[in-house]
């Protein structure tokens, strides 16, 4: 029996909602800056209809835990802990950066990815990650925010070549 995992992500201008059910994803997205929270509870309620499953039947809830926009991780992270207290479900918090690197990998088949999104004020936050032979991804280094030459002189001088995901 497979898990039935609800995750969530407004640390971005995209408002995103997923739900695995008997290995099958059920996904919203939309890109909606400033109105993730007209969207993401009609997203959830959405792909649960569709599953044909009710919030107190999932395992799990798993929520973008950023970096991001500050408001944008607090409304995910508020709602999460909302659906998660009220259906009893425990939380895993996700990197948003190292769900970039897994997206890399479902597309291109990435094993080496580095992730950046924009963090205003002529920054960039971003991460590196290795994927393992057990299929998780290995922080190769913290998770900064850093202006984008620093990124762009990191990246060049190091040994490996990396996918970039943002």
């Amino acid at each position: 029996m497979s898990a039935k995992i609800l995750a969530l992500d407004t640390a971005t201008e995209n408002c995103s909602v997923a739900l695995l059910v008997n290995d099958q994803v059920y996904v919203r997205s939309e890109v909606a800056p400033r109105d993730h929270t007209k969207k993401i509870l009609p997203m959830v309620d959405e792909v649960l209809k569709e599953a044909g499953v009710t919030l107190a039947e999932l395992d799990a809830l798993a929520f973008g835990r950023g970096p991001g926009s500050f408001t944008g991780v607090r409304i995910g992270i508020g709602i999460a802990q909302g659906l998660a207290f009220g259906a009893d479900l425990p939380m895993i918090a996700v990197s948003t950066l190292e769900a970039m690197a897994q997206g890399s990998y479902r597309v291109s088949g990435a094993t080496e990815v580095a992730a950046a999104i924009d963090a205003r004020m002529s920054e960039v936050y971003w991460g590196r990650y290795r994927r393992q032979e057990n299929g998780e991804w290995l922080a190769v280094d913290a998770e900064c925010v850093i202006p984008p030459a620093n990124l762009a002189e990191q990246i060049v001088a190091d040994e490996f070549e990396w996918t970039m995901a943002g």
